[in-house]
């Protein structure tokens, strides 16, 4: 058999593997899929999204290798997908990131060679960081000539590469995908998933996993500990039609359900993903015997080292709660 080989690291966005969790929730009498988005080449969900938005602007002309500068404002994921591709095509990255960007988030950044300001102030309105973010981006763009601003936050390519990622998962299990759940943060991940599965009839409902303290949906903007999902301001993207249902997530149950995850099915999963777990425990018993519920999980844990599982981080925030995921 002929040895399979890519063109490149960017041809391997994308084809994540879709994962049965067999132990995680035993007794729910239907089956549970993990969509595994850290097999991505930068490690999480977000490398889809970086991906179709600079080849869209490099085909159309917008970005041209050796001379545009890419600017962009992230959390952390988007930023290190967007490093890679911009170190693979030869341009400037500068990226606007903010005090809750993982110590290892940064130095990947470093390591493919991107200009990183952190922001340290919170929105004096909001108490968040993403409102300074982007006011950042935008100082940073009319400054630097040929710059060129992505905007996860408005471009419709962002839920476009997500398409993709919703045809994945219903190859994978035949068309039979009766719950999703999806973290939501630019909501490009949730509304790209949202416009596949209208496409094609199926008969998917959408849960929307969003975290407490996020505008998103209307709660009061507070700040949160655990960053990539909830936003402090609602998305451009936004499209309440998008879900059928709203799962808000709090910090202590995060942390505990990526906790039950690895306890139970050895998977090192970043924070969002800990949230569709959170939120499927939260309405396991409306979910009717024989469905298949698949969880998006956008990135692994390993950038949570620090925070998730470090037990000191735990106990400094919440106690001694280890209680709460050991059987």
């Amino acid at each position: 058999m002929p040895e399979k080989t890519f063109p490149g690291i960017l041809s391997t966005v994308g084809n994540t593997p879709l994962v049965a969790f067999e132990k995680l929730l035993p007794d729910l009498g239907s089956r549970v899929f993990g969509k595994i988005e850290r097999f991505n080449p930068g490690g999480s969900i977000k490398d889809r999204s970086a991906l179709g938005m600079l080849l869209a602007a490099i085909r159309s002309g917008d970005v041209e290798p050796g001379r545009s500068v890419i600017v962009e404002s992230s959390s952390g994921n988007l930023a290190v997908g967007l490093a890679q591709i911009c170190r693979y095509f030869g341009l400037r990255f500068i990226c606007v990131v903010d005090g809750k960007t993982t110590g290892q988030n940064l130095a990947i950044l470093k390591a493919f060679g991107a200009e990183v300001e952190v922001v340290t102030e919170r929105d004096q309105r909001t108490g968040e960081f993403l409102p300074v973010r982007l006011r950042r981006v935008r100082e940073l763009v009319d400054r630097i000539p040929d710059s060129y601003w992505p905007n996860q936050y408005t471009s419709l390519l962002n839920p476009k590469a997500h398409e993709t990622t919703m045809r994945e998962i219903e190859e994978a299990l035949d068309g039979k995908v009766d719950f999703l759940f999806c973290s939501v943060s630019t909501f490009g991940t949730l509304r790209g998933c949202r416009d596949h599965i209208r496409a094609r009839g199926l008969d998917t409902t959408i849960v929307a996993v969003d975290a407490m303290g996020s505008a998103i949906f209307g709660l009061e903007s507070t700040q949160r500990l655990i960053p990539g999902h909830g936003a402090s301001v609602v998305p451009p993207l936004m499209d309440a039609s998008a879900s059928d249902e709203v799962v808000h997530i709090s910090d202590l149950e995060c942390v505990t359900a990526c906790r039950r995850l690895i306890d139970r099915e050895a998977v090192l999963a970043g924070g969002s993903s800990g949230a569709t777990v959170a939120a499927l425990w939260k309405i396991r018993h409306r979910i009717p015997d024989g469905s298949n519920c698949v969880l998006i999980f956008p990135d692994g844990g390993d950038r949570y080292l620090d925070t998730i599982y470090s037990d000191s981080w735990v106990r400094e925030n919440f106690g001694d709660i280890s209680y709460l995921w050991k059987d």
